[in-house]
């Protein structure tokens, strides 16, 4: 049964599954983090190409369309444990490989697109897991936290890693990220209980795939929570993609924009904190137009030529907002039916990434035709139009208790 009751974050905590595979995935990402970073420095060094350098980063995201269509029945298919260790001994591999093996740059790239399309199956079946052990609003902040500690876990891989690139080299860099990867197998080995594989399903689990893919998208509340978990971040991302050029276009030097960037991750950090605090759960779901508004708004003013500082409380504003999803996640489980969780989280999170790829990619050529700023604008133009799409398709709700 969903509670109603307003968990707090010590609860969620003291969950034993959740505690692990929480700290586990952040260190995880904090590891790939510095392997994106360390691959970014090698590819640049050998063939001084922008466009490959970028690639490196954007090549993470766009094969996941792959593993989140055809292979993402093996979340509710296999025993979640040795999948969760097998997605992190790929990501220990992986780096290991790149650090130790002379591949070529397209080898290389080939390498983490491969190890890419696993990634919703491995999340898919890690979130399964999740919302198998908190109920209600534990599962709520239990996701938040998670949201944060991601942020967190990307800033202190990119930190650490520029330190570990300047002081030794890109290849220990790669082999930190390796033993990162690794650490988290282990651990995950060693702490989470061997939950037995869900009941057997027939037929081959592409087949599988793709007919619950198809029967998610088709069922409109649940398409509906999926298109309100993956635009806006699209477009917000794409606007922090332009953060660079946009610094550059307005006078700000390069250390200036490094500043404006991290005051997005550190927004998104506060917000969850404070919100999920603030707010009973019937509130936060019935705000969730307003905050995607709120998550969107700020950036158009950054059309006129602002401070530094202006841009800066634009750029916390916005990943503030992005508290919004809390007011999604439980819904979002409440519609799907268990024996399919595994897959609707891995394709919400195929969505979420893919169009975090396509986001950046739309926004920059917008931003080549006509500036920066422009795209800045209707990066944010289109974030509040997400908002005001999900207030005017709203179901009618209960007054609050």
């Amino acid at each position: 049964m969903t509670q109603t009751k307003q968990a707090t974050y010590r609860d969620v905590l003291a969950e034993p599954v959740y505690r692990t595979l929480f700290l586990t995935r952040t260190l995880s990402i904090a590891a790939g983090s510095l392997r994106i970073l360390a691959l970014s420095v090698l590819v640049f060094d050998r063939t001084g190409s922008p466009v490959l350098t970028a690639l490196t980063f954007a090549i993470g995201f766009v094969p996941q369309v792959v593993g989140g269509t055809l292979l993402a029945a093996l979340a509710d298919r296999l025993r979640p444990r040795p999948l969760i260790v097998t997605g992190f001994l790929l990501d220990a591999a992986a780096a290991a490989a790149l650090a130790l093996l002379p591949l070529p740059v397209g080898a290389s790239l080939a390498l983490l697109a491969a190890v890419a399309v696993f990634g919703p199956v491995f999340n898919g079946a890690s979130n399964r897991l999740i919302a198998e052990q908190l109920t209600g609003d534990a599962y709520v902040l239990g996701r938040a936290l998670s949201s944060v500690a991601s942020g967190g876990a990307q800033l202190l891989g990119l930190a650490f890693g520029g330190a570990i690139v300047a002081a030794l080299s890109p290849g220990w860099a790669l082999l930190a990220a390796s033993a990162g990867g690794l650490v988290s197998a282990i651990w995950v080995r060693l702490a989470l209980p061997d939950f037995a594989a869900p009941p057997a399903a027939t037929g081959s689990a592409v087949g599988q795939s793709w007919q619950v893919t198809a029967s998610l998208l088709r069922d409109r509340p649940v398409r509906r929570l999926l298109l309100v978990q993956w635009l806006p971040p699209a477009f917000i991302v794409g606007a922090e993609a332009l953060v660079v050029p946009y610094a550059a276009e307005r006078g700000h030097g390069s250390a200036t924009a490094g500043v404006i960037l991290a005051c997005a991750p550190l927004g998104m950090v506060a917000g969850n904190l404070v919100y999920s605090r603030l707010l009973r759960p019937a509130m936060r779901e019935r705000l969730v137009a307003v905050m995607i508004a709120g998550l969107g708004g700020p950036l158009v003013l950054l059309a006129a030529p602002v401070p530094a500082a202006v841009a800066m409380a634009v750029m916390f504003a916005a990943g503030a907002a992005f508290c919004y999803s809390l007011g999604v996640q439980r819904p979002f489980l409440d519609a799907l039916a268990p024996q399919v969780r595994g897959q609707a989280f891995a394709l919400q999170f195929t969505g979420l990434m893919t169009l975090q790829g396509v986001g950046p990619v739309l926004l920059g050529v917008l931003a080549e035709r006509t500036s920066t700023s422009t795209a800045m604008v209707v990066a944010g133009a289109g974030a509040a139009a997400v908002g005001g799409w999900w207030w005017l398709t709203r179901e009618p709700t209960p007054p609050l208790p």
